[in-house]
């Protein structure tokens, strides 16, 4: 007889999130993660008094009142709101792209003269097959080189018109002064940081960290009577299929005095400049210490062996994910979750949800 009812394999939101649901009704639960902290990428920690989004910011945003009320059962949020600023060729910008953005390009100070000029510049295109196509058939080419072709060729390591539409599709373009990044209802950050709050959501879990599941996977499989995976599907399967596509990122921290940069997060846009964006963290919580913590955000060339951030979704990796999906269904007692094992860009509240939802499902 197995020893625990269910192994989770990684320690990241779904992760979490089902174990702590599925431990909350009754079943035995252990998590093993192969990195030294729990919470993935959403980890934060520690320095000079301000926590620290150590793998690039998280900041939580929905509307649906089942995630919202879940996440609130672990932490106090804070009413942070994100309105990054944009730096390109040594201009400000607001962003995301909003009235003020127009006025700052065109001189248009009114919705309805907002509204005439976007008509007067953009590519019209009834049927865009890429990135670069939608976003010239909705703002013009002035906004496509300031604020998109450049900072996806450093993020994506790739031409805009290589890319589906999609990936930009969740970024807003509004006709107002609102530049607010997200339209949700609620939005905020963890008052006490993100891994306290996780280490509440496991009190009860236990978690073993530093444990490959693939040094020894058949005996990790053999102490549960099911598996829930959420690492890369690829991996699970040893890549036999060929490898899907991540965008790598690396991260260097700087300590200041005082104030950096006036603002959460920055965006670099232009292309001369290696990093995509500067993040100082304190600005997440209105903090007040005297010191400050930046982390400049460059994107680089994946490997198998590094932290995989982004799908690359195009159609490609896609038809080799539907693939390894297949084989999946074939494995007995697995269960999928997570953004690495469903290969899919999501944000925090959608892997909330799909966690609570597994576990329905998979409970009754």
């Amino acid at each position: 007889m197995s020893e625990y009812d269910y192994l989770i394999v990684g320690c990241g939101l779904f992760g979490m999130v089902f174990a702590q649901r599925i431990a909350e009704q009754g079943r035995k639960v252990l998590i093993i993660e192969r990195r030294g902290h729990v919470g993935g990428n959403c980890y934060t920690e520690k320095i000079e008094g301000i926590n620290v989004h150590k793998y690039g910011p998280h900041i939580f945003h929905t509307s649906d009142e089942r995630a919202w009320s879940y996440i609130n059962r672990f932490a106090n949020f804070n009413n942070f709101t994100n309105r990054p600023k944009v730096k390109y060729k040594n201009r400000l910008y607001s962003f995301p792209i909003n009235l003020m953005t127009l006025y700052q390009l065109y001189g248009v100070k009114t919705p309805a003269e907002a509204k005439k000029k976007i008509q007067q510049v953009i590519v019209a295109n009834d049927n865009p097959e890429n990135l670069e196509q939608w976003v010239l058939s909705q703002v013009g080419p002035d906004i496509y080189e300031i604020f998109i072709k450049q900072y996806t060729q450093k993020q994506w390591q790739t031409e805009p018109k290589n890319l589906p539409a999609d990936i930009i599709k969740r970024i807003p373009i509004r006709l107002t002064f609102d530049d607010n990044y997200y339209d949700d209802k609620y939005q905020g950050i963890p008052t006490d940081g993100y891994t306290k709050m996780f280490e509440k959501m496991l009190s009860d879990i236990e978690v073993r960290l530093n444990t490959d599941y693939f040094e020894n996977k058949k005996h990790w499989d053999s102490t549960a009577t099911k598996v829930v995976y959420t690492g890369k599907i690829d991996e699970y399967f040893g890549y036999k299929l060929g490898m899907l596509e991540y965008i790598g990122l690396k991260f260097e921290n700087e300590i200041h005095d005082g104030d950096f940069q006036g603002n959460a997060v920055f965006n670099y846009t232009e292309k001369a400049i290696p990093y995509t964006r500067v993040i100082e963290h304190k600005h997440f919580e209105f903090g007040t210490q005297p010191k400050t913590v930046i982390t400049r955000e460059f994107p680089v060339e994946y490997n198998k062996y590094d932290i995989p951030y982004y799908p690359v979704n195009t159609e490609k990796n896609n038809k080799l994910y539907q693939r390894y999906k297949k084989l999946a269904a074939n494995v007995p007692n697995l269960i999928l979750g997570g953004r690495l094992a469903t290969y899919k860009y999501l944000d925090m509240d959608d892997v909330i949800l799909s966690a609570l939802e597994t576990v329905d499902g998979n409970y009754r």
